[in-house]
């Protein structure tokens, strides 16, 4: 197959159109982080009913994973962009208009399930755009831009609902889907012209590889999920990103308002800091992640988790409201997991053969939104079960009992990472396995 070299331009074009669809899908994925309280509201939700809207809608993000995966890889990264895009927008629309919490929870199913085409959609971009050696980086940058979609959601969000009404808000979200569909399917390309198929060359080798996947067998599956370095990528994604995803995308603005009794303001800073801060890591943990492949779990990972359950531990065990600069470094702390789990993609690329690809992205990104999920419904489920799960009666205590129920994600997810490590080593072959007993000499 005669390869000519993409057009540097247009590369950036098609990222930047598709990192811009991103940035509005993390937008509609946190787009009740500043509103929770107006939701529970709204809705007269108590706080089970409240973690349900970010619960199913987290559920159907990864339980989309795999048929996503099997899509992009019929049909390519155009299509099933747009079609992500028209769900969100379908999704804010049902929202807007919703009149009652089943509806509304509905209505974020439907998000859920368009922004599940998105991020792997940008992924599989990158590989077929771009030199294989720009890969974490380029995919650090892209989880460093689509956290700005956070930042929309924290401030114009909520200033637009307060200054206007909840339809006018949620149906100008989904006006914005439906005009970002438009351009990806006008703007976007699966493959440089010249090409029949997803290829990403790799610059200094001239090797080609075919970005496919035999994601829609059970085989593939399953040969994905039996590689350790697969499993390691999983957990990798499931134990960093959850806490920091559980208080950015519902439950942070009410616990420092209503919990520590801090300010909208002072809240939305905090929270702002904690994007902010992700966004300078990421290329940080990017360079890193290059430079240092086998050093990936114990120099990023599990120092990253380290931080947040220390971080968590004190602001719980502080005597009485924990001062600002306590929950401004709570925030810092929250921000490293999330581009700590960008690194479990570079395990999933490095050791998987191209032609599952799609497979081993699908599943690891599975495992950050699983650890989310359980993680945001068990909050609102301890909130609920000390009788502090609406905004009339929501506690410090309470709050502090309920972010609680992390500790066990953390300490199950690290058994695993340190587990699945292992096993990855003496895969490649940099440890030897551990002889048997009978094996051993008398």
């Amino acid at each position: 197959m005669q390869i000519s070299p993409a057009p540097a331009w247009r590369a950036w074009l098609i990222w930047g159109v598709a990192v811009a669809a991103y940035i509005l899908a993390v937008t509609n994925r946190t787009s009740l982080a500043a509103v929770g309280v107006d939701a529970a509201d709204r809705f007269h939700a108590d706080a089970s009913t409240l973690s349900m809207f970010a619960v199913l809608q987290l559920a159907v993000y990864g339980a989309m994973q795999i048929p996503v995966g099997v899509l992009l890889d019929r049909l390519g990264t155009r299509p099933i962009m747009t079609a992500g895009m028209l769900l969100m927008a379908a999704g804010q629309l049902v929202m807007a208009l919703s009149p009652n919490v089943g509806v509304a929870i509905a209505a974020r199913m439907l998000i859920g399930a368009g922004d599940a085409a998105i991020f792997p959609g940008v992924l599989r971009l990158i590989a077929t755009w771009f030199p294989a050696q720009r890969s974490p980086l380029m995919v650090q940058l892209t989880g460093i831009v689509g956290l700005g979609g956070q930042l929309v959601a924290l401030v114009p969000l909520a200033a637009v609902l307060h200054a206007t009404s909840w339809s006018v808000t949620f149906g100008g979200i989904a006006g914005l889907c439906v005009l970002f569909g438009i351009l990806v399917f006008a703007l976007v390309r699966n493959r440089p012209p010249g090409r029949t198929a997803d290829v990403s060359v790799d610059t200094q080798t001239g090797a080609i590889r075919v970005v496919t996947s035999s994601i829609d067998t059970r085989v593939g599956v399953r040969a994905t999920w039996s590689h350790p370095a697969t499993r390691l990528a999983f957990w990798s994604h499931f134990t960093t990103p959850f806490a920091g995803t559980a208080f950015i995308m519902l439950w942070g603005i009410p616990f420092l308002t209503a919990g520590e009794g801090r300010t909208q303001a002072e809240a939305v800073a905090i929270t702002t800091v904690y994007v902010l801060v992700g966004m300078v890591l990421g290329p940080v943990m990017g360079a890193l992640s290059a430079r240092i492949p086998n050093l990936r779990s114990h120099a990023l990972v599990l120092p990253t988790v380290a931080v947040q359950l220390v971080m968590w531990l004190i602001v719980i065990a502080w005597p009485g409201p924990a001062p600002l600069w306590l929950l401004f470094l709570l925030g810092i702390a929250l921000a490293t997991g999330g581009p700590a789990s960008l690194v479990a993609f570079d395990h999933a690329r490095t050791h998987n053969p191209s032609h599952r690809l799609s497979t081993a992205t699908g599943i690891t990104n599975v495992g950050g939104f699983l650890s989310a999920l359980v993680s945001i419904f068990l909050i609102g489920l301890a909130l609920d079960l000390q009788g502090a799960g609406t905004p009339a009666t929501y506690d410090l205590t309470a709050f502090r009992l309920a972010f609680l129920t992390q500790v066990p994600l953390w300490l199950i997810g690290v058994f695993f990472i340190v587990l699945e490590r292992k096993r990855t080593r003496i895969r490649i072959g940099l440890d030897q396995p551990r002889a048997r007993r009978s094996d051993r000499p008398a």
